[in-house]
């Protein structure tokens, strides 16, 4: 499911600390505060809090306890605005995500077992 997407980035003592460049291309480092998020998205707090009530986001929490947001998280949200502007209910919309989700990563694992079958095919005819 979407909500579990999310990967909690915390500092590690020792030399393999991430640094700002690792966390600036980490898709899922919560960098975003929901009023930052909303801006983004051109969007309300309110509509990011409806997600998070779905179920459809589980955006991280500060230190603070405030809402903190990834670039995949921001995806998913503006896929689902997109969705209730076009007239779809929200909840109907956050079904929709979650089967394109599911669909995009059945997709990817076809592509990577085809891939191996494929290097074992050159495999067998270099044996032969």
């Amino acid at each position: 499911m979407i909500c579990s997407k999310g990967v909690v980035v915390q500092p590690q003592s020792g030399s393999n600390e991430p640094n700002a460049n690792d966390k600036f291309d980490d898709e899922d480092y919560p960098a975003y505060s929901m009023g930052s998020a909303a801006r983004i998205l051109d969007t309300t707090p309110a509509f990011l809090r409806s997600l998070d009530e779905a179920k459809l986001l589980t955006p991280q929490r500060s230190e603070g306890g405030h809402r903190r947001y990834s670039r995949y998280q921001l995806r998913i949200a503006a896929r689902a605005r997109e969705l209730v502007d076009q007239g779809t209910a929200l909840e109907a919309a956050c079904r929709i995500i979650i089967l394109e989700d599911q669909l995009a990563e059945a997709h990817a694992i076809n592509a990577a077992l085809q891939q191996r079958i494929d290097d074992r095919a050159v495999d067998d005819d270099r044996q032969s």
